[in-house]
């Protein structure tokens, strides 16, 4: 047995949120398992859905390596399944595989530097599946940390794009770090993208890196700006990280008024041009708005990277890793806006920072400081 420090969470039915550092011991690996000493792990929006959640840290109780808060309703009903279970915390990070299981795949990952998904990342080791480990070679573990969720999420919304016959996507939030990621993408592989922002200098910086089509929200210009963009671009396709209020909604609004003016017969039901808007995200917890505004031939559905990857298949995904190998210091390399070891996460200044899941300010875990 391996014994390090783990963070974990436990949600009680009082409301009661406790995040806290344990000792925790791992058992030898079997089988295709590999031990990783984590060495880097980056705070994704999907770690901060059971880290954070709409819990109050403002007035929360601190102590070190500990930190009480209150979840409020109907969060906390929202979330009775996991009442009284104390959850380990991290999807994602990068290591130095210690020990290995007796297969091949395994033990051909011994003493090598990898990325995994472990699911428990936020842990000084952490036990991963060897066909979920993305060998780094002479990469940092720094610069692999954020090699899966984030670059297999861009991939996998211009693959679904293909899949569903689109040349064209519309994506909001566009200057996240997968945001970025989304626009090189598209650029390498001819897909149009609109780039939807909130502020100038997002817009300007997106625009640095080739963008071609930026709208920001906050411009008085905004519904004329993108409905010109999707006429431009043909993209009845979004992908939305921000869920709550009514940013979907002012893009099919957009979508639809672009068909209507190609319509040369009046319909009741508004265009017969399909538009969809997939959420992959709550960066905003309130309800999702929509209103009837856009006909009737329209879909708003939940992305999810595991569903996808299942559904796309063992060849796609190979080729979707493959590629994010290759380029993990130019298409899919990250940045962040500090770093925290596993008693600093816990501390009210950095929570209180990092939860609010600012563009571009990403923080990054380094279990051993």
């Amino acid at each position: 047995m391996t014994t390090g420090k783990q963070l974990f969470t436990t949600l009680q039915p009082d409301g009661k949120l406790t995040l806290e550092v344990a000792e925790s011991q791992f058992h030898e690996p079997k089988g295709n398992q590999v031990l990783v000493k984590m060495e880097a792990a980056p705070i994704n929006p999907s770690d901060l859905a059971i880290l954070t959640s709409a819990a109050d840290f403002e007035t929360a109780e601190y102590a070190p390596g500990k930190v009480v808060a209150t979840m409020p309703e109907p969060f906390l009903s929202g979330q009775k399944a996991r009442h009284g279970q104390r959850l380990p915390a991290g999807n994602e990070g990068a290591g130095t595989v210690i020990a290995t299981g007796d297969s091949d795949a395994a033990k051909a990952l011994m003493g090598q530097r990898v990325a995994c998904v472990p699911g428990h990342a936020f842990s000084q080791y952490a036990l991963a599946d060897a066909m979920m480990c993305l060998p780094l070679g002479d990469h940092s573990a720094e610069v692999g940390a954020s090699s899966f969720v984030n670059p297999m999420t861009a991939l996998g919304f211009v693959e679904t794009a293909r899949m569903e016959g689109h040349s064209a996507i519309v994506h909001l939030a566009a200057a996240s770090n997968l945001g970025q990621m989304l626009n090189r993408i598209c650029l390498e592989d001819g897909m149009k993208l609109v780039n939807i922002v909130r502020k100038d200098d997002h817009a300007e910086l997106l625009k640095s890196q080739g963008a071609e089509y930026v709208v920001n929200s906050s411009a008085p210009t905004y519904m004329a700006d993108l409905r010109a963009a999707i006429a431009e671009t043909g993209a009845f396709l979004g992908f939305d990280p921000i869920g709550g209020g009514q940013a979907s909604d002012g893009v099919l609004k957009a979508m639809e008024q672009v068909a209507v003016s190609r319509m040369t017969e009046f319909s009741r039901y508004g265009s017969n041009q399909h538009k969809k808007m997939y959420i992959y995200g709550r960066l905003e917890l309130a309800p999702t708005i929509l209103t009837p505004s856009y006909g009737l031939d329209w879909s708003v559905a939940g992305w999810l990277l595991t569903p996808f990857l299942q559904r796309a298949g063992l060849e796609t995904v190979v080729r979707m890793r493959s590629r994010v190998q290759a380029n993990l210091t130019t298409t899919f390399a990250s940045h962040y806006k500090a770093k925290v070891n596993l008693e600093q996460m816990l501390e009210k200044p950095a929570i209180t920072d990092y939860r609010q899941m600012k563009t571009g300010e990403k923080y990054l875990v380094t279990p051993w400081g």
